[in-house]
Parts: structure tokens; C-alpha cells; sequence
């Protein structure tokens, strides 16, 4: 059996010596030019002058286009059409394409992008959360309420409020290979598109809007990514329609990257929220009633903003029923770049509101966070229905989280270390320890319902080899090595007989992006669904010439069983071939369950949730505030997982980032609305000596999905982004520990945000 083996990447060998083809290591026909873009040095103001001769001048430049030079659509928007691919007479954000520089290198191409005159009337900028407000800025007519009962009665009503604001930093994705796009052009106005992106359809149906040309003209294919994180959901449009553009125009093929500085400029992050809260409480610590109001930070244009909002307030409950919740979201226009997509897609923002609020009535009541927690977990059994449902409706069947609690509990011995982090703090005056454990409940489908379907495209050869394509894309998160052994366990094959092809919209069309957790889920049924139709006729066909049943034939082992024959699935697959049996299909799945309404707030969005915990032991140096992790401790559940060697990995990769995102990945725009950490040496992301000292990473062996999804297993790329939760909260209460004040630290906590809390506790004191 090939699924639920701990079997390495199938690319790892590839990423280690360093061979794994990228987008800008294909190799390409001669006379390919390269692209860069010139860039908006303010962030809102009118186009009064663009003096493009010396750009075209330069050595090198062979086109110089602006918006007025493209032939059909100017538009790269993912969403409601309000991002063109060149600014149009104004710009918005400071490092807005306004020009497009094809050259016969991409140093030349990006030397000559520097050589333009660009005069602007300056117009006032929206920048922050409070400009925006402000100026009322903002993506709809006003905020989207969720109401489940009258939280505000229930709140003012309880024995105790616990209230505050916290305030959350973006994130840039500092994917290893940056965004990079290739467009060979074809007979007959057609385009093949090779990019780094986690949509192709979607690079492929602005590719055809952008050239004026159907779907079928343009083929996009996507063999790997060096990262995604949500940045190449729909980021990757920009330099996709550029490259078809300036290949149609000029007859040569054309490719692009972004160097990183243009990359982190031109880009898109995670949204920063502000959160602020009221929530209602006993004085046994039970949430009676809770009111959020959330404030995204969503940019420039809506790219994908409205449903990262909505899933930030999905995620308001995390793993604690709520008998009353009041959730009002702001989705805010800015003169930023324009936030996208990243791990979590708005989950993490939500979870981390209502972990604040556990952790401030623990606080506030003088009680470990860790009994407040459980007391408002949704019960495991319970014969009031709405106690086991969501502040959306949605009922909460499989809720794990009371058993991995007590098992991570007993494992990482939290309450000895607990009561040890107590004595350390009582004795020591400058190095603060503290230590949080945190759950985390994820919701796993697309919100937009009918995103939620994959095809599969199977082939079985003469030979017995397997040649396989889906709608998935490799981003390292190893979905082609999962779908692999698959299908090698529904044909009873080595997982050397399977070879998944490059995502092609050529062979699977209308396909998904790869987020929102389900690439497994979606594109394994997919495959499944196709392997057995193919196994379905060769049992048939087989059964026949043996006058046997189908029940008695047998896929196993690499061999074809039928009764008391015996055949090496080749010499099957060429009988079948012999026997006229077609040895090719396709697969289709569409999630089941699923309804929403997400203006309403009402209906079941998701087909299950994924839960883990994780406990992080952290100390501080209150002088400095510097910090680090000393511990880690995770258990995740993964259901039945199709590998759980790729799994422990996510689940390590995403608490890594989850925790970077929190303690030290900070974002920094000027008053102006310059983006200054947009490079390595201003931006930090988490090195190898930033990780716990002490890392645990089990997944639950109890683990099983209740609902049919492929082999009984668990989405796991997004839901261990929220155990870094932990890690933030440990700080929190190493800060606690100088005082008795809330320390209310916000996001990311850095040594400066550390030491401001530590300040402001011990002031408190005084």
C-alpha cells in the first residue's frame, strides 16, 4: 500500500543538487527578450509628465509600452477589474507599474526602467488604518456584521468585561523563487505561458482577456514553485500578461522576474488588522458574549480582500463556542500595495482575536490561560445543539480538541514546566520566561463554493507506466508525491510506475487555484475517481477472458490477479490494450455539503475542521528585550495522513512561519508610503538558529477524518500557521511576569515591543 507512507518529495533529490527546474531555468529559443517594469515613486498622484526617450534610447531596449500600447484588456485584477496592468494617468501606490521595458537582457531591461522622467501632481494619500477611516475609504458601502444573538446585551450584562485593541502586522510571503513568467508565442494567435503560480486557469484566462484571444489560444503550464504562500495566487497576472503582451507585439518570446527588491515592492502581503475587542464573562471565566471589530489594511485595488475579511471572521471562535458573538469587518482602501492571499487567507488574524481574549480573562481572573481555554472549548458531547455551533451556524461534529489537548498536556509535561517557569520568574529579575499553550481549529474548503472541484487526467500505457496530470500545483508542499501514491495504491503498483506531469491547462481545464488547504483533498479524489475507472475496466475485461467475476480480480503487489492467474500489471495493461480497452480518463470531484452565505453570515462554508495544539516556552531578556524559543512541543491532527513525512514538515514549516508573522517579520512603510523593509537586510524572516532549541512535532495517532474525504485524511498547508500563536502568547506572559498588569502586546513582537511592554507593566506597578 503506497498511501499513508512516510515516502520523501518526490523532488527532493532535485531540490538538493540543486537541479529542479524553475521558471527562469528553462532553457529558452534565441532572440528571447527580457521585461522589466518602471515603477511610481509616490504613492497617490496624477501622471502631469512621462518622458520615455531615454528609456527607449538605452542600450539594449527594443519596445517601451504603456497602458496605451496594449491591444485588448489592461486589467489584471483577480477580482472586480480595478488593477490595470499600467497605470492610467494616475497612480496609487509607490511602486505601481507605469511603464513596460522589453530589452535583450534583464539587466539592461532593468537599467533602462530607471531612465524614465516621470513628473506627478501629488495628491493626498490614504496610508494607515486611520487615514482610511478617516477618509471613509474603503472596498464596500460600509462594514459586514455577523450576529449570532445579542452579544452586546450579554457583554454588558456578564459579571466581568475584558476589553482592548490589538494591532496585527502583515507579512511579506519571501517565497525563495521570486515571481518569474515565460510567454512562447504560437501559429494562429497562440500563447504557451510557463509562470510561477498556484492559478494557472486564472493566468490563463487573463492571458486571453489581456491578447483579446479565447481560453483555448492560451496554454499555461506550471511544473514547480520555490514557494508560494498565497503571493502566487494572483500577484503572478502582472508579469504573465506582460510577457503574452510583449510577445505578441514584438514576435519574440519574453520572460520576466522580479529582482527581490521589485518583487517586495510591487507585491502584495498578508493584511494587517486591527483588532479590537469586548468581550463579556463569568467570574468561573466562561464567555457569555463577545463583540469584534476587525479593520483590514487591504491596499490599493480589492484583489482578494473581501474573502480573506470574511475567513478572518469565520475564524473568530477558533475552538471556543461563543453563545453570543457580534463580528463587524471593515475592509479598508489604502495607497499601499494591495494585500493578497497568504497562509491562512485571514485565519490567522481572526484565531489570534479570540486567543487575546482568552488570555486577557485569564489575566484578569489570576488564572492559567490553559483552564480558560478548555472551560470554552465546544464540548466533545452535548445535547444542546447550539452549544456544539458556530457564531455562523455551522455545527461543530468532530471536535478533537479536548482529547489532543490532554494528550500534548501530558507529553510536553506542561504543568510541571509551568509551575518551573513560575520559580525561574520568581528568582530572576532580568531574564523573564513564560510559556502558552494554544489550540487551533481550521475550517477546510474554498468560502466561494464553486472553487471547490478538481479534475485529474490518467493514463495508463502499454507498458504498465502511469502518466498522470490534475489541477494542483507544486509549490514544495508535496501535493504531486501525495496524489502519486494515490494512485499507485489504486493500481497496486511502486510508486515508480506514476509520473505526474506538469500542471497544464491543456489537460485539465477550469481548474482551482492550489490554497485554502485543499489541494489533497480536491485533486487526490480527482485522481482516485480516474485511477478506478480505469482499474474498473481492465477488472472487467480480464474477469471476462477468465469467465471470472470483476470481484475476483485483484490489484496488488504490482501484479493483476484474476482468481488462480497471475499477470505483472504490464503484461495486464497490454492485454487490455489488445483487448480494445480504452486505458485513459478523466476524474472529477466537487466537494460535497457545502453552503454559504457569506453576506448573511449564516450556512456550512466548510466540509470539516482540522485542529492541532502546541505548547512554546520562550525567555526574554527584559533589558533588551530580546528573546527566544526554547521549546516547542505540537501535536497536530492530520487525520489518516497520505504521508506523514510531508505532513510533520508542513506542520514544522507552517508554526516557523506562523511565529515569524508574530514575533520578528516586521513591515515598515514611511510617511510617505515608501515600503523600506523591501530587501534581506531590512526584512527578517526566520533563520535555522530562530528555531525552537526543542522541537516536538507529532501528528495524532487517533487521527481520522469522520467525513469522505481521500483515504480518510486531514488538510494540513494552512491550519499549524496558527500553532505560532503560542509562540506570541509565551511572550505575552513573559512580559506578565514583571507585573500584574495585561501586557496587551502587539503584533509582531519585537525587542522593541517587548521592551515598550515590559516598560509599561512595571510603570503600572509603580
Amino acid at each position: 500500500m503506497n498511501v499513508a507512507r512516510a515516502l520523501p518529495h518526490d523532488s527532493a533529490r532535485l531540490h538538493v543538487t540543486g537541479t529542479a527546474r524553475y521558471v527562469d531555468d528553462i532553457p529558452v529559443p534565441s532572440g528571447t527578450l527580457s521585461l522589466a517594469f518602471g515603477l511610481s515613486a509616490t504613492a497617490r498622484g496624477r501622471i502631469t509628465r512621462l518622458d520615455l526617450g531615454p528609456v527607449r534610447s538605452a542600450t539594449g531596449v527594443v519596445a517601451v509600452l504603456t497602458a496605451g500600447d496594449l491591444p485588448f484588456a489592461n486589467d489584471i485584477s483577480p477580482s472586480v477589474h480595478d488593477e490595470p496592468l499600467l497605470a492610467v494617468g494616475e497612480v496609487f501606490y509607490v511602486g505601481q507599474p507605469v511603464f513596460l521595458v522589453a530589452a535583450e537582457s534583464h539587466l539592461s531591461a532593468r537599467r533602462a526602467a530607471r531612465k524614465a522622467v516621470i513628473e506627478y501632481e501629488e495628491l493626498p494619500a490614504v496610508l494607515t488604518i486611520d487615514d482610511a477611516l478617516a477618509a471613509d475609504s474603503r472596498f464596500e458601502d460600509g462594514p459586514l456584521v455577523w450576529e449570532k444573538g445579542d452579544a452586546k446585551s450579554a457583554v454588558a450584562s456578564s459579571d466581568h468585561v475584558a476589553e482592548g485593541t490589538l494591532e496585527l502586522g502583515g507579512q511579506e510571503h519571501f517565497y525563495l523563487e521570486g515571481q518569474a513568467a515565460l510567454a512562447l508565442p504560437q501559429e494562429g494567435d497562440g500563447m504557451v505561458v510557463h509562470c510561477s503560480s498556484q492559478h494557472p486557469t486564472e493566468i490563463q484566462h487573463k492571458v486571453a482577456d489581456a491578447l483579446g484571444v479565447p481560453m483555448h489560444s492560451v496554454r499555461v503550464e506550471v511544473r514547480r514553485m520555490g514557494g508560494g504562500f498565497g503571493g502566487k495566487e494572483s500577484q503572478g497576472n502582472a508579469l504573465a500578461c506582460a510577457c503574452a503582451v510583449a510577445a505578441r507585439l514584438t514576435g519574440r518570446p519574453c520572460r520576466m522576474r522580479y529582482d527581490r527588491d521589485d518583487d517586495m515592492t510591487i507585491t502584495g502581503k498578508r493584511h494587517d488588522f486591527r483588532i479590537v475587542y469586548r468581550a463579556g464573562y463569568g467570574s468561573d471565566g466562561r464567555i457569555r458574549g463577545v463583540d469584534f471589530i476587525h479593520y483590514g489594511r487591504c491596499g490599493w485595488s480589492q484583489d482578494l480582500s473581501l474573502p480573506v475579511a470574511d475567513r478572518a471572521m469565520l475564524q473568530s471562535d477558533n475552538a471556543y463556542h461563543l453563545p453570543a458573538a457580534r463580528i463587524e469587518s471593515h475592509r479598508l482602501r489604502t495607497n499601499t500595495q494591495s494585500a493578497t492571499a497568504f497562509r491562512g487567507f485571514g485565519g490567522p488574524q481572526g484565531t489570534i482575536g479570540i486567543e487575546r481574549v482568552i488570555d486577557h480573562i485569564a489575566n484578569d481572573l489570576g488564572r492559567d490561560p490553559l483552564e480558560i481555554r478548555k472551560l470554552n472549548y465546544y464540548p466533545e458531547q452535548d445535547t444542546r445543539e447550539t452549544a456544539r455551533t458556530t457564531h455562523y451556524g455551522m455545527p461543530v461534529e468532530d471536535f478533537a480538541l479536548h482529547a489532543i489537548t490532554e494528550e500534548l498536556e501530558s507529553t510536553s509535561g506542561y504543568h510541571e514546566r509551568r509551575a518551573a517557569v513560575a520559580e525561574w520568574n520568581a528568582v530572576n529579575s532580568v531574564l523573564k520566561k513564560g510559556i502558552a499553550l494554544t489550540p487551533a481549529k481550521f475550517g477546510i474548503s474554498f468560502t466561494l463554493t464553486h472553487l471547490n472541484q478538481a479534475g485529474a487526467l490518467v493514463h495508463v500505457y502499454q507498458d504498465g507506466s502511469i502518466h498522470m496530470n490534475h489541477g494542483g500545483t507544486e509549490m514544495g508542499q508535496g501535493l504531486f508525491q501525495k496524489v502519486a501514491q494515490v494512485a499507485a495504491g489504486q493500481f497496486g503498483v511502486p510508486l515508480e510506475a506514476v509520473r505526474v506531469t506538469p500542471t497544464d491547462t491543456g489537460k485539465v481545464p477550469n481548474t482551482s487555484a492550489t490554497a485554502a488547504s485543499s489541494g489533497s483533498d480536491l485533486n487526490g479524489m480527482a485522481v482516485m475517481r480516474a485511477c478506478a475507472t480505469i482499474r474498473d475496466r481492465m477488472a472487467e475485461h480480464l474477469a471476462m477472458e477468465h469467465q471470472a467475476t470483476v470481484a475476483d480480480v485483484r490489484f496488488m503487489d504490482g501484479q493483476v490477479v484474476v482468481g488462480e492467474a497471475a499477470y505483472s500489471f504490464a503484461d495486464a495493461a497490454r492485454k487490455c490494450h489488445e483487448g480494445r480497452i480504452s486505458l485513459s480518463a478523466t476524474g472529477f470531484y466537487r466537494t460535497p455539503k457545502l453552503e454559504w452565505n457569506r453576506l448573511k453570515g449564516r450556512g456550512r462554508p466548510f466540509f470539516y475542521f482540522a485542529y492541532g495544539a502546541a505548547v512554546s516556552e520562550v525567555v526574554l531578556d527584559t533589558l533588551t528585550g530580546e528573546n527566544r524559543i526554547l521549546r516547542t512541543d505540537i501535536l497536530h491532527d492530520a487525520g489518516t495522513s497520505l504521508n506523514p513525512a510531508i505532513d510533520i514538515g508542513q506542520v514544522e514549516g507552517g508554526f516557523v512561519q506562523g511565529a515569524g508573522w508574530l514575533t520578528m517579520e516586521e513591515l515598515v512603510w514611511d510617511d510617505r508610503g515608501r515600503l523600506r523593509t523591501h530587501a534581506p537586510s531590512t526584512y527578517k524572516i526566520p533563520a535555522c538558529s530562530d528555531r525552537p532549541d526543542v522541537f516536538n512535532v507529532s501528528l495524532w495517532p487517533r487521527g481520522r477524518n469522520r467525513e469522505d474525504t481521500i483515504h480518510r485524511s486531514k488538510a494540513v498547508g494552512e491550519p499549524p500557521l496558527l500553532l505560532g500563536i503560542s509562540a506570541f502568547l509565551a511572550l505575552s506572559d513573559a512580559v506578565a511576569a514583571c507585573g500584574t498588569a495585561y501586557p496587551a502586546l502587539d503584533a509582531p513582537a519585537t525587542p522593541e515591543r517587548l521592551l515598550a511592554a515590559v516598560r509599561r507593566v512595571r510603570d503600572m506597578e509603580t
